[in-house]
């Protein structure tokens, strides 16, 4: 596997960053993770205007966006990959020990893309087990979420509650007991045949794919609520799923010990959301 190291591809074996890296003493740094469908990066321009979001809310410099771009497709090339996996990560880069950003002198970039291998079958015609998250969602005032930043312990430590439990996901609450988001998804339900999803001013991360799955919704006559919901309203509903980028729209078939089926609506938006890649990929091939 070869990786894309700063300013050239380097063989894994030789794709190393400092001990001094601030990604690595403190997590400071950023990242977005991204799907390749037949050799095309869905949503790519979305995915690079929120990386650069992220930057300046940390005050980071990047690379510029064609820099990126060009990055990302010559590592896929280098790996002879179609179907993939990626993820850009910039840290503040390396300098001595300190909490003073302006130790750094250059980020470090990186660009990692492997085989993508398709979620099982069973996942999306069965659904999958969520559990609600002790471990609370930063602080809006804390940490922006958004800034999808390197710095991940509490979703960390949600998932590991989610194994403990034999769940696949963990729904993290906010400080006000309100439903947040997964570790790694944004979460959606339906409730009288209104797809409900958590508003970003409780505190969640503006998933691309959450955005493009309420612009669906919208678009086909599904009345949608963007608000603020606590479990006793998900525990309500007849349909729930998550989104996010590498699994599109997972259903689930249980939160803690309520059941759910795999829902009409679901179904119907994944089926949208199919679409809708199948269309970027023409659109950008024919230009």
């Amino acid at each position: 596997m070869y990786i894309f190291l700063n300013k050239t591809i380097v063989p894994e074996s030789d794709a190393v960053v400092s001990v001094y890296d601030r990604g690595f003493l403190y997590g400071d740094g950023i990242y977005e993770t991204m799907r390749a469908y037949n050799g095309v990066v869905f949503m790519l321009e979305k995915h690079l205007e929120r990386l650069g979001r992220s930057a300046s809310l940390k005050r980071l410099d990047i690379p510029e966006t064609g820099f990126i771009t060009d990055a990302v497709c010559r590592t896929m090339e280098a790996n002879k990959l179609s179907d993939a996996y990626i993820r850009v990560t910039v840290s503040r880069g390396k300098g001595p020990i300190g909490l003073d950003p302006d130790l750094c002198k250059e980020p470090t970039f990186v660009v990692i893309t492997e085989d993508f291998r398709e979620y099982p079958g069973h996942l999306y015609s069965d659904g999958v087990k969520l559990v609600i998250a002790k471990t609370r969602r930063n602080l809006v005032s804390a940490i922006n979420p958004r800034i999808k930043s390197l710095n991940f312990l509490n979703n960390i430590f949600a998932k590991m509650e989610a194994k403990e439990g034999g769940a696949y996901e963990a729904v993290m609450l906010n400080a006000e007991g309100l439903i947040a988001e997964g570790t790694v998804s944004n979460i959606f339900f339906v409730k009288d045949n209104v797809l409900c999803t958590p508003a970003l001013d409780v505190g969640v991360l503006d998933g691309i794919t959450r955005e493009l799955v309420i612009s669906l919704a919208k678009k086909n006559d599904i009345r949608v609520s963007e608000g603020k919901f606590y479990p006793a309203d998900l525990f309500n509903a007849s349909e729930v799923f998550f989104t996010n980028t590498t699994s599109e729209i997972m259903p689930v078939s249980q939160v803690e010990l309520i059941a759910y089926r795999v829902g009409e609506i679901s179904k119907s938006l994944h089926m949208l959301y199919k679409e809708e890649v199948s269309a970027y990929l023409k659109n950008y091939r024919e230009n």
